[in-house]
């Protein structure tokens, strides 16, 4: 498929979305504006990795189109669920090293981007959701490929090395905290730490208009930063940004929950990406610091050397 087609297809549906969320024309807008998305970011993550876009589209056409006909609701789900799992990767996969931070934060808005044009496609269908399941499942859809593709772009695992080793087992001890802890403090908390914690919720969602999302904020944006920023310097930064998908699947079901608004959701991915910058830049200023490259000089011209190549944003990885 001609790139400036693919670019048409995304903004069509995207249209189609915005205005069945506003809602202005025919009722089918939504699921229509659904497949093709679903089809055309399916087509561009098998391009983007080196895979067969044409069976991977056209699957993922057929899928949504049967999905819709059938109108059960677990096929609906099914293709809710895998649209924003897609998404999710196809925002990781899409970026391009980075060689300082504000090219990094540039890939971490563009990653965001897709999850959100994945999160409307994902509503798109109407599924029948359980929220916290439904999130669960994107997430752990989205890591997986996420570590399946990265495995052939990062030479496999002996391309890792040992300060990649160790940057992948402390993000996946984060990720793994991070999720027992959320769901043990819902299974099991405390009546007075859970109502603390939701006070806290309430406050910023009152004075803030939202209050952002942990795993993204502590783990997902800054993790796709530092890769970002680690893929100018060495292969294995694609073993990091894996947990960028931290970032992007949340943003891709941000609108599963039917009590929060559009706006709610949008500030709420704003936020985190906001914070999980802060903590990324955190993250590059101690990798400098740890590899010798102190003084603004130094880092200028380390930056500067930091050309290691990579095809361009729309060409395949592989």
């Amino acid at each position: 498929m001609p790139l400036l087609i693919w670019f048409a297809l995304v903004l069509l549906g995207t249209a189609a979305l915005v205005c069945a969320m506003v809602p202005v024309g025919p009722e089918q807008l939504g699921v229509t504006g659904s497949i093709v998305v679903a089809t055309v970011f399916a087509w561009g993550l098998a391009a983007r990795t080196g895979g067969r876009p044409l069976i991977f589209g056209p699957l993922a056409l057929l899928c949504g189109v049967a999905a819709v006909l059938s109108d059960n609701d677990l096929l609906l789900t099914g293709a809710a669920v895998g649209t924003s799992a897609v998404a999710a990767v196809l925002g990781v996969m899409i970026t391009v090293p980075a060689a300082g931070l504000l090219g990094a934060a540039r890939e971490c808005v563009i990653a965001l981007l897709f999850g959100a044009v994945g999160a409307m496609a994902a509503i798109g269908f109407e599924p029948a959701i359980q929220k916290e399941r439904f999130e669960y499942v994107g997430l752990g859809l989205a890591f997986a490929a996420a570590i399946v593709l990265v495995y052939r772009l990062g030479a496999g695992f002996h391309g890792i090395g040992r300060r990649g080793l160790i940057i992948v087992a402390v993000g996946g001890v984060v990720l793994a905290a991070t999720l027992l802890y959320a769901e043990l403090l819902r299974r099991y908390g405390s009546t007075g730490l859970v109502d603390e914690l939701l006070g806290w919720v309430r406050w910023s969602r009152d004075h803030l208009g939202a209050f952002p999302r942990p795993i993204a904020t502590v783990l997902g944006v800054p993790a796709l930063a530092y890769g970002c920023h680690m893929r100018a310097r060495r292969r294995q930064g694609w073993w990091v940004c894996a947990f960028g998908v931290a970032a992007t699947s949340p943003a891709a079901t941000a609108l599963a929950n039917p009590a929060v608004s559009v706006r709610e959701a949008g500030l709420s991915v704003a936020y985190s990406l906001v914070i999980g910058l802060v903590l990324g830049w955190l993250l590059i200023r101690l990798d400098l610091a740890l590899t010798g490259t102190r003084g603004r000089r130094s880092r200028d011209a380390e930056q500067a050397a930091a050309v290691r190549p990579e095809p361009r944003r729309f060409e395949p990885l592989l």
